[in-house]
């Protein structure tokens, strides 16, 4: 690369990646605690309420750190490549 060409910053990429490690993160402290995962992600995305997430290694921390359209924008982002 050359001196004078302009570094491009994929910014959408970088957001993809740190939200698919925090629903990773907060998947596998929900489950380690005995709820249901999913239903508490849906209810946490639904109402924005974050007691829906439990405080267990930080998750309830790390979910709240995303807006919930970028959570939503990203989980049909996964099931729509899925398809």
């Amino acid at each position: 690369m050359e001196l004078n060409e302009t570094m491009k910053i994929n910014l959408e990429h970088d957001k993809a990646d740190e939200v698919r490690e925090i629903m990773s993160d907060v998947y596998s402290a929900l489950t380690v605690k005995g709820y249901d995962p999913i239903s508490q992600i849906v209810g946490y995305i639904i109402s924005g309420d974050p007691t829906y997430i439990t405080s267990y290694n930080s998750a309830r921390s790390k979910i709240v750190k995303v807006e919930r359209d970028e959570l939503l924008e990203e989980l049909v982002k996964h099931y729509i490549k899925a398809l």
